[in-house]
């Protein structure tokens, strides 16, 4: 059982990474032999983390009426995995700190099987016990981790238990403030994945870079010493072998003249990988993208990113979105406005988004929680992100909707916070070469009605993605009628974000805040300004839906609520919908809106 190695040398092979690395999570979960824990789970609410020194993780009982054992999660309050505890229980709303999880399960030894216990996210640290016997600790909000347990579980009856802490940290990533809320818990899908003493851990096909009829990647097995790996795409009738390194890792490239991907017509293969006594299926969609210039390339063609971003929240209830009917229902509200691209701020979701995005034709813009100010020269934190970026890489690597990967959001500019930035990009084009890198930059130089960006982070950049709050947090709506953009890098621009407040059916006139008319005029103002950028390639608007934010403090109109949403928290799409909405209909046709 030689993972742990096995992966190091993996990511040392692709990117020279450090060796203390942690391992990756076996890719495509959803394909493999799994048993699910989702369901309820005991719970206990620890704000002063005592859990720890009373040894809650061993779950004891008293041996005799006498015997002082302070907890019991067989009588404790329930929660329901996956979810957050923040919209659970009332008085967990606005909680941050250690609440411990633990549920009982049955399980049926095999020979020849080895089994993992499969998390798809916890906020923020996850710390992990099986029977009592703790499996190891992971950081990071909003990616998948797991742990080998073939030799810690028990034939029977066994218990897991996890500390779950959403505290923030001055030297996390994000740090100690963002603008969405922090919910915590086991957020996602929990499961136990089962396969052979020699399985598939990961892989990675897609057309090689600026070559659509070529496919090239690897397969990496958990194993060392000499396989064959061969890799089947029916309906194009391809099959393709190859041995392995010592390391465990096949290599392959091959002509295949697939059907490309687009938002269009988002074909997708189905792809079986094999080795030995493991088969992993997948559909995977073909296309590449780059940028030329100051324009964008699918597949070698120009293309206009019609977007939206938007925030992991689900519609109607509020909490972190984790089911297939939230993903869904967010996508179709994107597509409904008219959307050939979404935003995934300001940090990975589920994988379940990401696959539907794939098959709904939606390309992504995917984003680590590098957010606003971090401890720039801290080399934990550097790790801390890139550790969240290999991770989201690992994990959705083959997915066709995947343009851009992004490395921050709105980030100060400063010598120690470019290094730090420059040295994620790098760290990212190391692990996935075939994406656009971009970020989300806020800082321009301002001339009079010139505005000029000139991040040095821009030289590192595939695509300069810019925020800007004209008429919002600075100047007047329409003072976007005379400004004119500039940009230091020869690069194609995405404004990955705009907008305003509205509260839904508040009216009044267009200069009055919160009102959706002040909302649909300003985004009238900016998509005539937009549009006289020669080098715009893109823009992603904030926000398709309001999501729940501690910042946001206004009674009766915000309520905990950022209300820049295209559509309320509860559905109800406000008057900006329909004016981005027809931009769309008329950009995708070729025309303009008037000026």
């Amino acid at each position: 059982m030689r993972r742990a190695a096995l992966l190091a040398l993996l990511f040392t092979n692709c990117c020279a990474f450090a060796q203390s690395a942690p391992t990756m999570a076996i890719a495509n979960v959803s394909h493999r032999t799994t048993i699910s824990l989702d369901g309820t789970w005991n719970s206990i609410v620890d704000p002063y983390e005592t859990g720890l020194g009373s040894r809650i993780f061993i779950n004891r009982r008293p041996a005799t009426k006498s015997e002082l054992v302070e907890y019991d999660f067989d009588r404790s309050p329930k929660l329901r995995v996956p979810g957050d505890w923040n919209t659970q229980r009332d008085s967990l709303l606005f909680y941050e700190g250690p609440v411990w999880y633990q549920r009982n399960f049955s399980y049926h030894k095999r020979e020849h099987i080895r089994t993992f216990l499969y998390f798809g996210a916890a906020n923020y640290q996850a710390r992990v016990w099986l029977n009592g016997k703790k499996l190891g600790e992971h950081v990071g909000g909003f990616t998948p981790f797991d742990f080998e347990i073939t030799d810690q579980i028990v034939e029977g009856d066994n218990s897991v238990v996890v500390e779950v802490d959403n505290t923030r940290h001055i030297d996390g990533v994000p740090a100690l403030k963002t603008d969405w809320w922090n919910y915590g818990g086991l957020t996602r899908s929990v499961e136990l994945i089962e396969v052979p003493e020699s399985f598939i851990q990961n892989y990675l096909l897609q057309p090689a870079k600026d070559r659509a009829d070529e496919i090239s990647g690897w397969v990496l097995l958990d194993t060392s010493g000499l396989r064959q790996v061969t890799v089947e795409i029916p309906e194009l009738q391809v099959k393709q072998s190859a041995q392995t390194d010592a390391s465990g890792r096949a290599s392959f490239q091959f002509s295949a003249h697939s059907e490309l991907w687009t938002p269009e017509n988002p074909r997708l293969y189905r792809v079986v990988v094999s080795a030995g006594n493991d088969s992993v299926t997948d559909e995977i969609g073909f296309r590449t993208i780059e940028a030329r210039g100051t324009q964008i390339l699918l597949n070698g063609k120009p293309i206009f990113l019609r977007g939206i971003s938007m925030h992991e929240e689900a519609p109607f209830r509020s909490g972190r979105a984790f089911s297939e009917e939230d993903d869904r229902t967010l996508l179709t509200w994107a597509k409904e406005v008219g959307c050939n691209y979404v935003r995934f701020a300001h940090y990975p979701y589920n994988e379940t988004m990401l696959r539907l995005a794939d098959k709904m034709g939606l390309l992504v813009w995917e984003e680590i929680p590098v957010y606003w100010d971090i401890q720039w020269q801290n080399p934990a934190t550097l790790e801390n992100a890139k550790s969240q970026l290999r991770e989201i890489i690992s994990r959705d690597q083959n997915r066709a909707a995947i343009a851009i990967w992004s490395m921050s959001n709105e980030t100060p500019i400063s010598s120690d916070r470019t290094e730090f930035l420059k040295m994620l990009a790098a760290y990212a084009r190391q692990l996935d070469s075939t994406r656009l890198i971009a970020s989300a930059l806020n800082h321009w130089d301002r001339n009079g009605d010139v505005r000029t960006l000139s991040d040095p982070f821009g030289e590192a950049l595939d695509v300069l993605g810019i925020n800007e709050y004209m008429g919002w947090y600075e100047s007047k709506v329409e003072d976007a009628d005379s400004t004119r953009w500039e940009f230091a890098y020869e690069k194609p621009v995405v404004f990955s974000e705009f907008g305003a407040g509205a509260q839904y059916n508040l009216h009044g006139g267009a200069d009055t805040r919160f009102t959706e008319e002040y909302q649909a005029n300003l985004y009238e103002h900016q998509l005539a300004m937009l549009q006289k950028i020669p080098q715009l390639a893109g823009m992603s608007p904030w926000v398709l839906m309001d999501f729940r934010s501690p910042r946001r403090l206004l009674p009766g109109i915000q309520d905990y609520f950022n209300r820049k949403g295209l559509i309320s928290d509860q559905g109800q799409k406000k008057q900006a919908f329909y004016v981005l909405q027809k931009f769309y209909r008329e950009r995708a046709q070729g025309g303009t809106i008037p000026k």
